[in-house]
Protein backbone atom coordinates (compact mmCIF):
# COMPACT_ATOMS: atom_id res chain seq x y z
CA UNK A 1 0.00 0.00 0.00
CA UNK A 2 1.19 3.51 -0.43
CA UNK A 3 2.39 5.52 2.46
CA UNK A 4 0.79 8.94 2.36
CA UNK A 5 -1.44 10.62 0.26
CA UNK A 6 0.64 11.88 -2.12
CA UNK A 7 1.81 9.38 -3.88
CA UNK A 8 -1.63 8.62 -4.76
CA UNK A 9 -1.26 12.35 -6.25
CA UNK A 10 1.46 11.78 -8.06
CA UNK A 11 0.30 9.02 -10.09
CA UNK A 12 -3.22 10.44 -10.56
CA UNK A 13 -4.10 12.10 -14.12
CA UNK A 14 -7.69 11.29 -15.09
CA UNK A 15 -10.20 8.78 -13.24
CA UNK A 16 -9.25 5.52 -14.99
CA UNK A 17 -5.25 6.39 -14.70
CA UNK A 18 -6.36 6.40 -10.89
CA UNK A 19 -8.27 3.02 -10.72
CA UNK A 20 -4.99 1.86 -12.78
CA UNK A 21 -2.34 3.23 -10.69
CA UNK A 22 -4.58 1.83 -7.78
CA UNK A 23 -4.33 -1.77 -9.22
CA UNK A 24 -1.12 -1.21 -10.41
CA UNK A 25 0.29 -0.44 -6.57
CA UNK A 26 -2.09 -3.09 -5.29
CA UNK A 27 0.41 -5.70 -7.43
CA UNK A 28 -3.25 -6.67 -9.41
CA UNK A 29 -3.05 -7.58 -12.48
CA UNK A 30 -5.25 -5.99 -14.82
CA UNK A 31 -7.52 -6.99 -17.24
CA UNK A 32 -8.90 -6.55 -20.83
CA UNK A 33 -12.29 -7.89 -20.79
CA UNK A 34 -13.66 -4.62 -19.74
CA UNK A 35 -17.43 -3.62 -21.03
CA UNK A 36 -15.93 -0.41 -21.92
CA UNK A 37 -19.89 1.14 -23.00
CA UNK A 38 -20.65 0.74 -19.52
CA UNK A 39 -17.49 2.28 -18.03
CA UNK A 40 -18.57 5.32 -20.32
CA UNK A 41 -22.12 5.67 -19.03
CA UNK A 42 -20.78 5.27 -15.58
CA UNK A 43 -18.23 7.80 -16.38
CA UNK A 44 -20.87 10.36 -17.44
CA UNK A 45 -23.78 9.13 -15.31
CA UNK A 46 -21.92 8.88 -12.36
CA UNK A 47 -18.60 9.40 -11.86
CA UNK A 48 -18.79 12.75 -13.37
CA UNK A 49 -21.27 13.58 -10.51
CA UNK A 50 -19.15 12.80 -7.10
CA UNK A 51 -16.42 13.97 -5.41
CA UNK A 52 -12.95 12.59 -7.44
CA UNK A 53 -9.37 14.01 -7.63
CA UNK A 54 -8.35 15.43 -11.51
CA UNK A 55 -5.18 17.26 -12.28
CA UNK A 56 -5.07 20.98 -13.14
CA UNK A 57 -2.31 22.94 -14.42
CA UNK A 58 0.10 20.03 -12.62
CA UNK A 59 -1.79 20.15 -9.35
CA UNK A 60 -4.14 17.38 -7.84
CA UNK A 61 -7.61 18.46 -6.84
CA UNK A 62 -11.02 17.27 -5.24
CA UNK A 63 -13.50 18.52 -7.93
CA UNK A 64 -17.71 18.13 -6.84
CA UNK A 65 -16.89 18.69 -3.16
CA UNK A 66 -19.77 18.62 -0.94
CA UNK A 67 -20.06 21.64 1.66
CA UNK A 68 -18.06 22.34 4.15
CA UNK A 69 -20.32 25.05 6.39
CA UNK A 70 -19.45 26.72 9.35
CA UNK A 71 -22.27 25.81 11.62
CA UNK A 72 -20.51 27.35 15.16
CA UNK A 73 -23.10 29.72 16.15
CA UNK A 74 -26.39 27.48 15.14
CA UNK A 75 -24.52 24.63 17.57
CA UNK A 76 -24.40 27.39 20.22
CA UNK A 77 -27.80 28.81 20.04
CA UNK A 78 -28.99 24.86 20.21
CA UNK A 79 -26.69 23.97 22.92
CA UNK A 80 -28.42 27.11 24.92
CA UNK A 81 -31.83 26.57 24.13
CA UNK A 82 -32.54 22.34 23.55
CA UNK A 83 -29.61 21.51 26.67
CA UNK A 84 -29.35 25.21 28.59
CA UNK A 85 -25.47 25.00 28.14
CA UNK A 86 -23.55 28.21 27.31
CA UNK A 87 -20.95 27.83 25.19
CA UNK A 88 -20.77 31.65 24.40
CA UNK A 89 -17.52 32.13 26.09
CA UNK A 90 -15.93 28.78 24.63
CA UNK A 91 -13.44 29.51 21.91
CA UNK A 92 -15.29 27.08 19.90
CA UNK A 93 -15.49 26.64 15.69
CA UNK A 94 -17.23 24.01 14.49
CA UNK A 95 -17.59 22.99 10.75
CA UNK A 96 -20.06 20.27 9.08
CA UNK A 97 -19.24 18.20 6.30
CA UNK A 98 -22.46 17.77 4.44
CA UNK A 99 -22.09 14.61 2.15
CA UNK A 100 -25.76 14.36 2.60
CA UNK A 101 -25.83 16.69 -0.77
CA UNK A 102 -23.97 13.48 -2.98
CA UNK A 103 -26.22 11.50 -5.02
CA UNK A 104 -28.53 9.20 -3.84
CA UNK A 105 -27.90 11.37 -0.31
CA UNK A 106 -25.21 9.71 1.88
CA UNK A 107 -21.30 9.47 2.43
CA UNK A 108 -21.47 5.69 1.07
CA UNK A 109 -21.84 7.28 -2.53
CA UNK A 110 -18.39 7.49 -2.08
CA UNK A 111 -16.93 4.04 -1.37
CA UNK A 112 -19.84 2.46 -3.22
CA UNK A 113 -18.45 4.74 -7.31
CA UNK A 114 -15.26 3.80 -6.08
CA UNK A 115 -15.56 -0.26 -5.35
CA UNK A 116 -17.55 -0.51 -8.93
CA UNK A 117 -15.99 1.87 -10.60
CA UNK A 118 -12.99 -0.84 -9.86
CA UNK A 119 -15.04 -3.96 -10.24
CA UNK A 120 -15.83 -2.17 -13.96
CA UNK A 121 -12.14 -1.46 -14.82
CA UNK A 122 -10.94 -5.10 -13.79
CA UNK A 123 -13.58 -6.78 -15.97
CA UNK A 124 -15.30 -8.05 -12.75
CA UNK A 125 -18.45 -6.37 -13.62
CA UNK A 126 -20.49 -6.10 -17.25
CA UNK A 127 -23.91 -4.36 -18.15
CA UNK A 128 -26.76 -6.92 -17.23
CA UNK A 129 -25.10 -8.37 -14.27
CA UNK A 130 -26.13 -8.40 -10.54
CA UNK A 131 -24.89 -6.64 -7.69
CA UNK A 132 -25.15 -8.22 -3.98
CA UNK A 133 -24.47 -6.76 -1.09
CA UNK A 134 -25.27 -6.53 2.95
CA UNK A 135 -27.10 -2.75 4.04
CA UNK A 136 -28.42 -1.30 7.03
CA UNK A 137 -29.43 1.04 4.50
CA UNK A 138 -27.32 3.77 2.27
CA UNK A 139 -25.06 1.26 0.61
CA UNK A 140 -27.63 -0.37 -0.64
CA UNK A 141 -29.29 2.86 -1.44
CA UNK A 142 -26.23 4.33 -3.36
CA UNK A 143 -25.82 0.94 -5.14
CA UNK A 144 -29.49 1.35 -6.93
CA UNK A 145 -28.32 4.90 -8.04
CA UNK A 146 -25.33 2.88 -10.10
CA UNK A 147 -27.95 -0.12 -10.66
CA UNK A 148 -29.43 2.26 -13.45
CA UNK A 149 -27.31 1.79 -15.79
CA UNK A 150 -28.04 -1.49 -16.06
CA UNK A 151 -27.09 -3.37 -13.09
CA UNK A 152 -29.13 -5.60 -10.94
CA UNK A 153 -28.98 -4.82 -7.31
CA UNK A 154 -29.61 -7.05 -4.96
CA UNK A 155 -29.47 -6.13 -1.03
CA UNK A 156 -29.58 -8.21 2.30
CA UNK A 157 -31.03 -6.33 4.80
CA UNK A 158 -29.78 -7.72 8.08
CA UNK A 159 -32.46 -5.59 10.82
CA UNK A 160 -35.38 -3.87 10.97
CA UNK A 161 -35.34 -0.44 9.24
CA UNK A 162 -37.22 2.32 9.34
CA UNK A 163 -39.80 2.90 6.51
CA UNK A 164 -38.23 5.78 5.48
CA UNK A 165 -34.85 3.44 4.08
CA UNK A 166 -37.27 0.88 2.73
CA UNK A 167 -39.09 3.39 0.80
CA UNK A 168 -35.65 5.26 -0.54
CA UNK A 169 -34.27 1.50 -1.44
CA UNK A 170 -37.77 0.88 -3.51
CA UNK A 171 -37.79 4.00 -4.77
CA UNK A 172 -34.27 3.39 -6.45
CA UNK A 173 -35.55 -0.01 -7.43
CA UNK A 174 -33.47 -2.14 -5.71
CA UNK A 175 -34.75 -5.93 -4.64
CA UNK A 176 -34.65 -6.55 -1.15
CA UNK A 177 -34.15 -9.70 1.11
CA UNK A 178 -35.30 -9.35 4.34
CA UNK A 179 -33.78 -11.46 6.49
CA UNK A 180 -36.02 -10.54 9.75
CA UNK A 181 -38.43 -12.94 10.70
CA UNK A 182 -40.99 -12.85 13.10
CA UNK A 183 -39.39 -15.11 15.44
CA UNK A 184 -38.34 -15.07 19.57
CA UNK A 185 -35.18 -17.70 19.52
CA UNK A 186 -35.19 -18.77 23.14
CA UNK A 187 -33.48 -21.76 25.17
CA UNK A 188 -34.41 -24.91 26.20
CA UNK A 189 -35.62 -25.99 22.14
CA UNK A 190 -34.25 -29.36 21.64
CA UNK A 191 -31.67 -28.61 19.46
CA UNK A 192 -29.05 -25.00 19.01
CA UNK A 193 -32.00 -22.02 19.54
CA UNK A 194 -29.71 -20.06 16.97
CA UNK A 195 -29.69 -23.32 14.43
CA UNK A 196 -33.49 -23.39 14.54
CA UNK A 197 -33.84 -19.69 13.81
CA UNK A 198 -31.39 -20.42 10.95
CA UNK A 199 -32.97 -22.92 9.68
CA UNK A 200 -36.44 -20.76 9.18
CA UNK A 201 -34.79 -17.87 7.76
CA UNK A 202 -32.72 -19.26 5.60
CA UNK A 203 -36.40 -21.39 4.22
CA UNK A 204 -37.54 -17.72 4.15
CA UNK A 205 -34.47 -16.72 1.87
CA UNK A 206 -34.62 -19.14 -0.63
CA UNK A 207 -38.79 -18.07 -1.02
CA UNK A 208 -37.47 -14.51 -1.47
CA UNK A 209 -34.60 -15.42 -3.86
CA UNK A 210 -37.46 -17.44 -5.79
CA UNK A 211 -39.47 -14.39 -6.38
CA UNK A 212 -36.52 -12.92 -7.74
CA UNK A 213 -35.80 -15.10 -10.13
CA UNK A 214 -32.82 -17.25 -8.95
CA UNK A 215 -32.37 -20.74 -8.88
CA UNK A 216 -33.37 -22.18 -5.46
CA UNK A 217 -31.20 -25.88 -6.59
CA UNK A 218 -28.42 -23.57 -6.34
CA UNK A 219 -29.34 -22.15 -3.00
CA UNK A 220 -30.04 -25.86 -1.85
CA UNK A 221 -26.16 -27.15 -2.53
CA UNK A 222 -24.89 -24.86 0.04
CA UNK A 223 -27.83 -24.68 2.57
CA UNK A 224 -25.98 -26.05 5.48
CA UNK A 225 -23.46 -23.40 4.67
CA UNK A 226 -26.44 -20.69 4.75
CA UNK A 227 -27.57 -21.92 8.12
CA UNK A 228 -24.52 -22.18 10.02
CA UNK A 229 -23.98 -18.07 8.86
CA UNK A 230 -27.44 -17.27 10.05
CA UNK A 231 -26.83 -19.02 12.81
CA UNK A 232 -23.82 -16.96 13.85
CA UNK A 233 -25.53 -13.92 12.54
CA UNK A 234 -22.79 -13.26 9.83
CA UNK A 235 -24.98 -11.59 7.19
CA UNK A 236 -21.62 -10.08 5.56
CA UNK A 237 -19.97 -13.41 4.49
CA UNK A 238 -23.19 -14.50 3.43
CA UNK A 239 -23.87 -12.14 0.92
CA UNK A 240 -20.21 -13.22 -0.50
CA UNK A 241 -21.67 -16.86 -0.40
CA UNK A 242 -24.65 -15.72 -2.05
CA UNK A 243 -22.55 -13.35 -4.86
CA UNK A 244 -19.90 -16.64 -5.09
CA UNK A 245 -22.90 -19.22 -5.95
CA UNK A 246 -24.99 -17.38 -8.25
CA UNK A 247 -21.71 -15.41 -9.92
CA UNK A 248 -23.03 -12.24 -8.63
CA UNK A 249 -20.63 -9.61 -7.92
CA UNK A 250 -20.41 -8.70 -3.88
CA UNK A 251 -18.86 -4.92 -3.76
CA UNK A 252 -17.73 -6.21 0.29
CA UNK A 253 -17.73 -3.08 1.29
CA UNK A 254 -17.03 -4.23 5.28
CA UNK A 255 -13.65 -6.01 3.89
CA UNK A 256 -12.78 -3.80 0.86
CA UNK A 257 -9.73 -1.77 1.06
CA UNK A 258 -11.01 0.75 -1.10
CA UNK A 259 -13.30 1.82 1.29
CA UNK A 260 -11.17 2.72 3.12
CA UNK A 261 -8.89 4.43 0.43
CA UNK A 262 -11.54 6.83 -1.19
CA UNK A 263 -11.89 8.48 1.94
CA UNK A 264 -8.49 8.95 2.52
CA UNK A 265 -7.05 9.65 -1.21
CA UNK A 266 -10.46 11.56 -1.36
CA UNK A 267 -12.90 12.81 1.37
CA UNK A 268 -9.83 13.73 3.74
CA UNK A 269 -8.26 15.84 0.93
CA UNK A 270 -10.95 17.33 0.23
CA UNK A 271 -12.07 18.94 3.81
CA UNK A 272 -8.09 19.79 4.26
CA UNK A 273 -8.65 21.98 0.82
CA UNK A 274 -11.58 23.79 1.83
CA UNK A 275 -10.07 24.26 5.06
CA UNK A 276 -7.01 26.03 3.21
CA UNK A 277 -9.32 27.71 0.86
CA UNK A 278 -10.70 29.38 4.20
CA UNK A 279 -7.41 30.15 5.82
CA UNK A 280 -7.38 27.19 8.06
CA UNK A 281 -5.40 23.69 8.03
CA UNK A 282 -6.80 20.10 8.60
CA UNK A 283 -4.12 19.77 11.30
CA UNK A 284 -5.79 22.24 13.86
CA UNK A 285 -9.31 20.27 14.09
CA UNK A 286 -10.20 17.43 15.76
CA UNK A 287 -12.46 15.26 13.48
CA UNK A 288 -15.61 13.34 13.99
CA UNK A 289 -17.75 10.75 12.60
CA UNK A 290 -20.01 7.28 13.84
CA UNK A 291 -18.81 4.39 12.26
CA UNK A 292 -20.68 1.64 10.03
CA UNK A 293 -18.43 0.07 8.34
CA UNK A 294 -15.13 1.58 9.21
CA UNK A 295 -14.28 2.98 5.80
CA UNK A 296 -14.53 6.63 6.64
CA UNK A 297 -13.03 6.38 10.21
CA UNK A 298 -10.07 4.66 8.73
CA UNK A 299 -9.62 6.97 5.92
CA UNK A 300 -9.51 9.93 7.82
CA UNK A 301 -7.40 8.81 10.54
CA UNK A 302 -4.70 7.31 8.28
CA UNK A 303 -4.83 10.93 6.42
CA UNK A 304 -3.94 12.44 9.16
CA UNK A 305 -1.24 10.51 10.47
CA UNK A 306 0.28 10.44 7.14
CA UNK A 307 0.30 13.97 6.60
CA UNK A 308 0.23 15.58 9.72
CA UNK A 309 1.32 12.84 12.16
CA UNK A 310 -1.48 13.05 14.84
CA UNK A 311 -4.71 11.46 16.07
CA UNK A 312 -7.61 13.77 15.72
CA UNK A 313 -10.06 10.98 15.04
CA UNK A 314 -13.11 11.16 17.25
CA UNK A 315 -15.66 8.12 16.41
CA UNK A 316 -18.75 7.88 17.97
CA UNK A 317 -20.86 5.40 18.98
CA UNK A 318 -24.77 5.41 20.43
CA UNK A 319 -25.12 3.57 23.59
CA UNK A 320 -25.44 -0.30 23.32
CA UNK A 321 -28.71 -0.86 23.73
CA UNK A 322 -29.77 1.79 20.94
CA UNK A 323 -30.69 1.32 17.51
CA UNK A 324 -29.12 4.70 15.13
CA UNK A 325 -30.19 4.04 11.36
CA UNK A 326 -26.93 2.91 9.45
CA UNK A 327 -24.17 2.94 12.58
CA UNK A 328 -23.03 0.47 14.94
CA UNK A 329 -22.40 0.59 18.84
CA UNK A 330 -19.37 -0.11 19.75
CA UNK A 331 -19.67 -3.54 20.77
CA UNK A 332 -21.05 -4.72 17.16
CA UNK A 333 -17.83 -2.61 15.76
CA UNK A 334 -15.30 -4.39 17.20
CA UNK A 335 -15.87 -7.16 15.47
CA UNK A 336 -15.53 -5.89 12.26
CA UNK A 337 -11.97 -5.86 10.16
CA UNK A 338 -11.81 -1.45 9.81
CA UNK A 339 -12.22 -1.26 13.60
CA UNK A 340 -8.82 0.95 14.26
CA UNK A 341 -9.21 2.12 18.00
CA UNK A 342 -5.28 2.25 17.98
CA UNK A 343 -6.20 4.84 15.20
CA UNK A 344 -8.53 7.13 16.85
CA UNK A 345 -7.76 10.12 19.38
CA UNK A 346 -11.04 9.10 21.03
CA UNK A 347 -14.18 6.89 21.40
CA UNK A 348 -17.53 8.44 22.40
CA UNK A 349 -20.55 6.50 23.66
CA UNK A 350 -23.32 8.40 23.11
CA UNK A 351 -27.17 8.36 24.09
CA UNK A 352 -28.64 9.05 21.47
CA UNK A 353 -32.41 10.09 23.07
CA UNK A 354 -30.43 12.97 24.24
CA UNK A 355 -29.54 13.87 20.66
CA UNK A 356 -32.97 13.83 19.53
CA UNK A 357 -33.61 17.47 20.33
CA UNK A 358 -30.98 18.59 18.67
CA UNK A 359 -31.70 16.93 15.31
CA UNK A 360 -34.89 18.28 15.33
CA UNK A 361 -32.90 21.89 15.91
CA UNK A 362 -30.63 21.27 13.03
CA UNK A 363 -33.80 20.41 10.86
CA UNK A 364 -36.08 22.84 11.23
CA UNK A 365 -32.94 25.35 11.03
CA UNK A 366 -33.02 23.51 7.27
CA UNK A 367 -30.17 21.35 7.41
CA UNK A 368 -29.92 18.19 5.52
CA UNK A 369 -28.76 16.26 8.85
CA UNK A 370 -29.57 12.69 9.87
CA UNK A 371 -29.88 10.57 12.92
CA UNK A 372 -26.28 9.81 13.16
CA UNK A 373 -24.69 13.00 12.58
CA UNK A 374 -26.66 14.10 15.24
CA UNK A 375 -25.19 11.92 17.37
CA UNK A 376 -21.88 13.05 15.93
CA UNK A 377 -22.95 16.77 16.54
CA UNK A 378 -24.17 15.81 20.42
CA UNK A 379 -20.85 14.34 21.15
CA UNK A 380 -18.88 17.74 20.32
CA UNK A 381 -21.46 19.94 22.07
CA UNK A 382 -20.43 17.67 24.55
CA UNK A 383 -16.91 18.11 24.13
CA UNK A 384 -16.81 21.71 23.54
CA UNK A 385 -18.94 22.00 27.19
CA UNK A 386 -15.89 19.59 29.10
CA UNK A 387 -13.12 20.76 27.35
CA UNK A 388 -10.08 18.64 27.61
CA UNK A 389 -6.72 18.40 25.59
CA UNK A 390 -6.82 19.34 21.67
CA UNK A 391 -8.50 22.75 21.59
CA UNK A 392 -11.75 23.12 20.57
CA UNK A 393 -12.18 23.24 16.51
CA UNK A 394 -14.20 20.26 15.16
CA UNK A 395 -14.89 18.82 11.57
CA UNK A 396 -18.81 16.60 12.00
CA UNK A 397 -19.09 14.98 9.01
CA UNK A 398 -22.90 14.78 8.07
CA UNK A 399 -23.37 10.99 6.47
CA UNK A 400 -26.73 11.71 5.74
CA UNK A 401 -30.20 13.51 5.41
CA UNK A 402 -33.03 13.57 7.21
CA UNK A 403 -35.43 12.27 4.25
CA UNK A 404 -35.34 8.60 5.32
CA UNK A 405 -35.62 9.65 9.05
CA UNK A 406 -38.46 12.33 8.32
CA UNK A 407 -41.17 10.32 10.34
CA UNK A 408 -38.68 10.30 13.33
CA UNK A 409 -38.87 13.81 13.65
CA UNK A 410 -42.58 13.73 13.06
CA UNK A 411 -43.21 11.23 15.56
CA UNK A 412 -41.38 13.81 18.13
CA UNK A 413 -43.82 16.54 17.64
CA UNK A 414 -47.02 13.60 18.08
CA UNK A 415 -48.07 12.36 21.46
CA UNK A 416 -47.50 9.10 19.88
CA UNK A 417 -49.97 7.01 22.56
CA UNK A 418 -50.95 4.72 19.79
CA UNK A 419 -47.16 3.54 18.91
CA UNK A 420 -46.86 0.29 19.61
CA UNK A 421 -42.82 -0.29 20.47
CA UNK A 422 -41.26 1.08 23.12
CA UNK A 423 -37.33 1.45 24.10
CA UNK A 424 -36.40 0.80 27.74
CA UNK A 425 -35.28 3.88 28.45
CA UNK A 426 -38.47 5.76 27.48
CA UNK A 427 -40.43 2.96 28.96
CA UNK A 428 -38.56 3.68 31.89
CA UNK A 429 -39.05 7.58 31.66
CA UNK A 430 -42.34 7.15 31.39
CA UNK A 431 -43.45 4.30 33.51
CA UNK A 432 -45.87 5.76 35.44
CA UNK A 433 -48.03 5.91 32.58
CA UNK A 434 -48.64 1.80 32.66
CA UNK A 435 -50.89 0.55 35.37
CA UNK A 436 -49.59 -3.33 34.41
CA UNK A 437 -46.81 -4.90 33.34
CA UNK A 438 -47.40 -8.72 31.57
CA UNK A 439 -45.21 -11.37 30.52
CA UNK A 440 -46.36 -12.50 27.20
CA UNK A 441 -44.81 -15.25 25.03
CA UNK A 442 -46.44 -18.73 23.43
CA UNK A 443 -43.28 -21.13 24.86
CA UNK A 444 -41.50 -19.64 27.88
CA UNK A 445 -42.23 -18.50 31.17
CA UNK A 446 -39.92 -16.21 33.18
CA UNK A 447 -37.86 -17.54 36.46
CA UNK A 448 -38.00 -15.80 39.25
CA UNK A 449 -34.59 -14.15 38.39
CA UNK A 450 -36.06 -12.74 35.18
CA UNK A 451 -39.65 -11.34 37.21
CA UNK A 452 -36.20 -9.60 39.25
CA UNK A 453 -35.05 -8.50 36.18
CA UNK A 454 -37.84 -6.99 34.57
CA UNK A 455 -38.89 -5.25 37.81
CA UNK A 456 -35.35 -3.97 38.15
CA UNK A 457 -34.69 -2.87 34.61
CA UNK A 458 -38.16 -1.08 34.71
CA UNK A 459 -37.61 0.40 38.18
CA UNK A 460 -41.51 -1.64 39.16
CA UNK A 461 -42.55 -3.78 42.35
CA UNK A 462 -42.33 -7.27 41.26
CA UNK A 463 -45.86 -7.29 42.03
CA UNK A 464 -47.04 -5.30 39.09
CA UNK A 465 -45.73 -8.08 36.76
CA UNK A 466 -48.05 -10.43 35.63
CA UNK A 467 -47.45 -13.97 33.96
CA UNK A 468 -50.22 -14.96 32.19
CA UNK A 469 -50.54 -18.60 30.72
CA UNK A 470 -48.22 -19.30 27.33
CA UNK A 471 -51.70 -21.09 26.31
CA UNK A 472 -53.75 -18.51 26.24
CA UNK A 473 -51.37 -16.33 24.67
CA UNK A 474 -51.05 -18.65 21.75
CA UNK A 475 -54.68 -18.84 22.01
CA UNK A 476 -55.04 -15.35 21.52
CA UNK A 477 -52.60 -14.92 18.37
CA UNK A 478 -54.40 -17.85 16.74
CA UNK A 479 -57.92 -16.94 17.36
CA UNK A 480 -57.34 -13.16 17.48
CA UNK A 481 -60.40 -13.60 20.76
CA UNK A 482 -58.72 -12.39 24.23
CA UNK A 483 -59.23 -15.72 26.74
CA UNK A 484 -60.71 -14.93 29.84
CA UNK A 485 -56.94 -15.25 32.04
CA UNK A 486 -55.62 -12.68 29.71
CA UNK A 487 -58.34 -9.87 29.78
CA UNK A 488 -58.29 -9.99 33.90
CA UNK A 489 -54.40 -10.03 33.56
CA UNK A 490 -55.07 -6.72 31.21
CA UNK A 491 -57.57 -4.81 33.62
CA UNK A 492 -60.85 -7.14 32.58
CA UNK A 493 -63.96 -5.01 31.67
CA UNK A 494 -62.99 -1.60 30.65
CA UNK A 495 -59.22 -2.20 30.34
CA UNK A 496 -58.67 1.43 31.44
CA UNK A 497 -55.20 2.17 31.57
CA UNK A 498 -51.72 1.06 29.18
CA UNK A 499 -50.25 -2.15 29.53
CA UNK A 500 -46.35 -3.16 28.93
CA UNK A 501 -45.81 -6.12 27.37
CA UNK A 502 -42.59 -7.87 27.67
CA UNK A 503 -41.09 -11.13 25.91
CA UNK A 504 -37.97 -13.42 24.81
CA UNK A 505 -36.97 -10.49 22.07
CA UNK A 506 -40.12 -8.40 21.67
CA UNK A 507 -41.62 -10.01 18.33
CA UNK A 508 -44.00 -11.77 20.37
CA UNK A 509 -45.11 -8.98 22.46
CA UNK A 510 -45.25 -6.54 19.34
CA UNK A 511 -47.69 -9.08 17.63
CA UNK A 512 -50.11 -9.48 21.01
CA UNK A 513 -50.15 -5.54 21.03
CA UNK A 514 -51.27 -5.07 17.26
CA UNK A 515 -53.99 -7.97 18.39
CA UNK A 516 -54.84 -5.96 21.60
CA UNK A 517 -55.05 -2.36 19.64
CA UNK A 518 -57.43 -3.84 17.20
CA UNK A 519 -59.81 -4.17 20.40
CA UNK A 520 -59.29 -0.83 21.57
CA UNK A 521 -57.02 -2.23 23.83
CA UNK A 522 -53.89 -0.14 24.77
CA UNK A 523 -50.47 -1.77 25.06
CA UNK A 524 -46.79 -1.60 24.09
CA UNK A 525 -44.14 -3.94 23.39
CA UNK A 526 -40.76 -3.18 24.86
CA UNK A 527 -37.92 -3.26 22.59
CA UNK A 528 -35.91 -6.78 22.15
CA UNK A 529 -37.21 -7.91 25.01
CA UNK A 530 -35.80 -9.67 28.02
CA UNK A 531 -32.94 -10.69 26.18
CA UNK A 532 -31.90 -7.02 25.94
CA UNK A 533 -32.14 -6.80 29.32
CA UNK A 534 -29.88 -9.79 30.14
CA UNK A 535 -27.50 -8.29 27.40
CA UNK A 536 -26.73 -5.19 29.95
CA UNK A 537 -26.86 -7.20 33.27
CA UNK A 538 -24.33 -10.22 31.92
CA UNK A 539 -26.57 -12.64 32.28
CA UNK A 540 -27.52 -15.76 30.52
CA UNK A 541 -31.17 -15.92 29.05
CA UNK A 542 -31.26 -19.44 30.03
CA UNK A 543 -31.10 -18.08 33.94
CA UNK A 544 -33.82 -16.13 33.30
CA UNK A 545 -36.48 -18.33 31.23
CA UNK A 546 -38.01 -21.59 31.27
CA UNK A 547 -40.50 -23.31 29.19
CA UNK A 548 -43.80 -23.04 30.07
CA UNK A 549 -45.93 -25.68 31.63
CA UNK A 550 -49.40 -24.62 30.80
Amino acid sequence: MPKTIESYHIFYKTSAHYIAQWRKLQGLNERTDIDHSLMERFEREIWSKVPHLEEKSGESKVVNPTPLIDITEDLKQCARIEYGLDLADKDLQVFGKFDSNLLAGSIKVRPAVLIIYDAIASGKLKGGETIIEATSGNFGIALGQIGRLGLDVVTLVSRKLQEGVFEELRNERTRIINLDMDICPAPGMKGNPNLLAAKATASNIRSQLIEIGFDPSIFDKSRSEVEELLASQDIINLAKLLGRIYSCFCPEQYDNELNIEVHRTVTAAEIDQQLIEQGYSLAEFKVVCTFGTGGTSGGLSRYLMDKYGKKSLHVVFPLSNQDVAGIRTKGKAAGLKFYEPERYAGQHEVDFEQAKPLLKFFVDKGYDIGESSALALYAVMQMANFGGEGGRKFVVMVADGIQKYRRSIEMMQEVREDRLEVPLQEAVSNIGNYNRVLWIHTMYAPRKEGIELIANSLGVNESKISVPKASEVERLLATQKIPEELDSALGGEGNNGKALLVCMMGNTSLRVAEVLAEKGIVAQSLTGGISALSQDKGKQISELVRIATE
